[in-house]
């Protein structure tokens, strides 16, 4: 059975593989926090450049930095960094772990949210290397903060902690809807608001056991002893 997600905090930082890549789960319950007051970060590994079929990645990595910038702001998040990760070569190296504990001790979050790093979402539905490897980076670096945030979550099935994210879901498909090139070249065949709309609703339908109807899943990966 789903918690609510705790609400004692001021500030969350999420950590991404990719541009689209907070959209996908986390933008609905990213617009309730940012109502709230609630400060959110952004920073992400790549800039998406491979991300764009027929595209040149120079051209492509400027263009999806803008659409993941105007995506965020729809959401109330105005901080979001590139750290500059070969798109789809990430790996879970020193390097990449030293960018996300620093990331972390600099914004000094009360909360981190990360990639979900299994295998498979479901049956059938694989998880991309990036995403995995990126999620094994930040578990490790936060394993090796002396004072880590009070929490790490991730994105993804078998949640642990729910958002109620009713009244936000237009905030979210707005917010997705703003990758406008990628999702165009990904689906021709649909046009982005209906891509969008189908992917935001799929990943608000409820969490089991948790009573809203529309809700975000998170999934408590560590907690830091209490100081």
């Amino acid at each position: 059975m789903a918690e609510p997600f705790p609400e004692n905090w001021s500030t969350a930082l999420c950590l991404v593989a990719h541009p689209d890549d907070p959209e996908y789960g986390m933008a609905a319950a990213v617009a309730r926090w940012t109502s709230q007051g609630k400060r959110v970060v952004y920073a992400l590994a790549t800039s998406g450049e491979a991300g764009i079929e027929g595209m040149d990645p120079t051209e492509a990595g400027p263009l999806r930095e803008k659409e993941q910038v105007a995506s965020a702001k729809v959401v109330g998040v105005d901080e979001v960094e590139f750290w500059g990760f070969p798109d789809s070569e990430i790996f879970d190296t020193p390097e990449l772990r030293a960018k996300v504990a620093e990331t972390i001790e600099r914004v000094g979050p009360d909360v981190v949210l990360s990639l979900y790093g299994g295998p498979e979402w479901a049956p059938g539905f694989p998880n991309q290397r990036d995403h995995m490897q990126f999620a094994q980076a930040v578990v490790a670096a936060y394993d090796s903060l002396d004072r880590p945030p009070r929490q790490l979550y991730c994105n993804g099935p078998d949640a642990t902690h729910a958002v109620d994210v009713t009244g936000f879901v237009e905030a979210a498909v707005e917010s997705l809807s703003c990758h406008q090139m990628y999702l165009e070249v990904l689906d021709p065949q649909t046009p982005v608001p209906d891509q969008a709309r189908a992917t935001v609703e799929r990943m608000t339908g409820g969490v089991d056991g948790f009573a809203a109807e529309q809700a975000t899943g998170f999934t408590l990966l560590r907690e830091a002893p209490r100081r």
